[in-house]
């Protein structure tokens, strides 16, 4: 019977290494989320942009986002917004016009996605050779009137590509956004606040990023994954480029509020990673050994470590199981050790989250939602998803009627 018991103990301590290297990560991470530096901007702006709005029928609300981007602080002179109304059926196209924007119309019915639209743009700018970068905001954003400014600094001190902070733009809608908005500053700012004190890169989010054109020469945007911008950071990280994070700077995205309309979305997300997980993994980690690169060893592991609902199912269930054995006096506590230890590091990273994200004594009821939001996702990750490969597929937006 002892025998017994005590292989169970080691099966319960092997079983908690996981847990224990990605919460170990995270915990991490968050212990070095000081807040960046952030550089002196230049007096007198210099870096030309092509600011890149990729839009699919997004009539409602482009034109917001045209005149959000035309009202920053920087030189009218030295930025235009770009549209790229790719195989859209609205008038986003003439709404984005009237607001002030460039617009490329792009009819393309085999090639459909956010990352051809952003090849198609790209490929123009750098054809003209009239701007130094290239930004990419999304059609459903505002963004903070210093974006420029922060990335016009950062390149002008020798960065080729940046990442702003990427916000949820209506936190207090619902539970559901409140825990998104935590979820969106633990994978966006906290990690990306640690990467960019150990100068790793910051990753891309789709949202909020610029190029410097000699970047986009050196490694054309040819990423046209549903997750293009997870991909296009991984091929930047192997060709040795880091992607700067430029904390203070925010583009801020409106998220819905109902489970049903967020559906699609997740699914996509979700089933992006793991595409890319499967197919850059193996080689990040080998070429991360052979090249010696921290910067690399980071990129794979970010993709390794599962989503949080994931880490947090796995830990909570562990930690339960063990600590239930310990207390029927059948478990020794060295196997219970290990998940304490997971859980500690789970609870810290959650913790810093939180105190970022500013959103008060209400998150700790938020926080109650979280079993519910996690058993949403996971029932989601068991059900097929109807995207189809790479085709374009509009996120829904709040104000859409069902």
């Amino acid at each position: 019977m002892t025998d017994r018991r005590t292989l169970v103990d080691c099966a319960f301590a092997v079983a908690s290494l996981p847990s224990l290297a990605w919460t170990g990560y995270l915990a991490g991470l968050a212990l070095a989320s000081r807040a960046p530096r952030v550089p002196e901007y230049p007096p007198e702006p210099r870096t030309r942009f092509d600011v890149v709005v990729p839009a699919h029928d997004e009539e409602a609300g482009i034109a917001a986002t045209v005149e959000s981007l035309r009202a920053v602080d920087y030189p009218a002179r030295l930025f235009r917004v770009v549209v790229v109304a790719d195989n859209c059926r609205d008038a986003t196209a003439e709404r984005a016009a009237r607001a002030g924007a460039t617009v490329l119309e792009r009819k393309d019915e085999t090639r459909r996605g956010k990352g051809y639209a952003l090849a198609h743009a790209f490929e123009r700018s750098l054809a003209a050779g009239e701007v130094d970068a290239v930004v990419v905001v999304d059609a459903d954003t505002q963004v903070s009137d210093n974006l420029l400014r922060a990335f016009d600094a950062r390149l002008s001190d020798g960065e080729v590509a940046v990442q702003a902070e990427y916000c949820v733009a209506n936190p207090r809608a619902s539970w559901r956004t409140r825990l998104m908005h935590i979820g969106f500053t633990l994978f966006h700012d906290v990690r990306s606040r640690a990467r960019e004190r150990f100068r790793l890169s910051a990753g891309l989010r789709g949202n909020g990023m610029a190029f410097a054109r000699s970047v986009l020469r050196e490694v054309p945007h040819d990423a046209f994954s549903i997750v293009e911008d997870v991909e296009y950071g991984i091929r930047l990280g192997l060709a040795g480029h880091r992607v700067a994070y430029a904390g203070e700077a925010k583009v801020f995205g409106e998220m819905v509020t109902s489970g049903t309309a967020s559906r699609s979305q997740r699914q996509r997300w979700e089933g992006g990673r793991m595409q890319l997980l499967r197919a850059h993994a193996r080689r990040l980690v080998s070429e991360a050994v052979a090249r010696r690169s921290p910067l690399l060893f980071d990129l794979a592991a970010d993709l390794l470590v599962p989503p949080l609902t994931y880490v947090a199912l796995v830990t909570f269930a562990g930690a339960v199981a063990s600590a239930l054995r310990l207390g029927l006096a059948s478990g020794a506590w060295w196997s219970f050790a290990p998940w304490c230890a997971a859980s500690l590091g789970l609870s810290l990273y959650v913790a810093r989250g939180v105190w970022l994200a500013r959103v008060g004594p209400r998150a700790i009821l938020d926080l109650a939602w979280a079993p519910v939001y996690m058993v949403w996702k996971v029932v989601l990750a068991m059900k097929p998803s109807r995207a189809r490969g790479k085709e374009w597929v509009r996120t829904a937006r709040q104000g859409d009627k069902p």
